[in-house]
């Protein structure tokens, strides 16, 4: 098929794409990597007046790291799996990106467009809600940050307005000795995730210190795993405890269910991968 006509504008700053936006919100689209716009549009299931292209804003690009890491929006997968920098410091972005599609898709998708979109199945959402991260959104009234277990609404639905933009990712620097793990069971033809686990742990003598688990792929967004965790802390990771703790984060909320995976077999997969997740953690304290 054939989109419907548009008018396209490449933007050269974050404030002429707001400014755009505030114009006509609702017939607004932006377009960075454009992985899920652009067969949306061929298809006709979106039809925008305006197509903005934010691709060469440099504001929303770069990663820095410091005491805090911030990641731009635009900073693309392939970007985050090669960096060095990021990797010894949070060594989860190289773990995601590596499983993530594939790299047509890793060199040209970015880590904003994947949040912004919120998929249900996408991988980054459970890895930033782990992180405890914060997402920087600008709009008319300024800037103003979100923690990531609140940006997640439902099924391609987040906390952005109609006429804001997300800038960056802030994460807290991790302490020392944090362990992080992603694990994923792929959608064979798509590379999604039928289920996405993501935790950041710290282990002193086997006992839980702080944990955060995120979830993705099993219901209509990612979430936090907020009963596993609160039940952890504190807690040595033996046998039982790992079970129980999975078992709570299965059972948080319900499951979605479609042509290639049960709501049953998606409870499943989050029980035994948040599991094989927690009993890796156990080794390497």
């Amino acid at each position: 098929m054939i989109p419907a006509s548009f008018d396209y504008v490449r933007a050269t700053s974050l404030s002429e794409v707001i400014g755009l936006l505030q114009k006509d919100p609702d017939g607004t689209k932006l377009v960075a990597g454009g992985h899920t716009l652009i067969p949306t549009l061929k298809l006709r299931l979106a039809s925008p007046a305006l197509l903005i292209d934010i691709g060469s804003i440099a504001e929303l690009k770069g990663i820095e790291v410091g005491d805090g890491i911030r990641i731009g929006a635009l900073t693309k997968h392939a970007e985050l799996l090669a960096s060095r920098e990021l990797h010894d410091v949070l060594p989860i972005f190289r773990q995601a990106a590596d499983i993530i599609a594939d790299p047509q898709v890793r060199n040209r998708g970015t880590i904003g467009g994947s949040l912004a979109n919120a998929d249900p199945a996408a991988d980054w959402p459970a890895v930033v809600i782990a992180l405890k991260a914060e997402l920087e959104i600008a709009g008319p009234s300024g800037s103003r940050r979100i923690g990531a277990a609140d940006f997640f609404v439902d099924i391609f639905t987040t906390a952005l307005e109609t006429d804001e933009v997300l800038v960056a990712v802030h994460i807290p620097h991790p302490e020392t000795g944090t362990q992080f793990r992603y694990r994923k069971i792929r959608h064979p033809a798509s590379g999604y995730a039928v289920v996405g686990i993501a935790v950041a742990a710290s282990l002193n003598d086997g006992v839980v210190s702080n944990i955060a688990i995120g979830i993705t792929g099993a219901t209509g967004h990612a979430f936090a795993a907020d009963t596993a965790t609160g039940y952890l802390a504190g807690k040595a990771l033996g046998r039982e405890t790992i079970e129980a703790a999975a078992r709570l984060a299965s059972e948080q909320a319900p499951c979605l269910s479609d042509h290639y995976a049960s709501a049953e077999y998606r409870q499943h997969l989050v029980k035994t991968e948040v599991a094989r997740a927690l009993t890796s953690l156990v080794g390497t304290a």
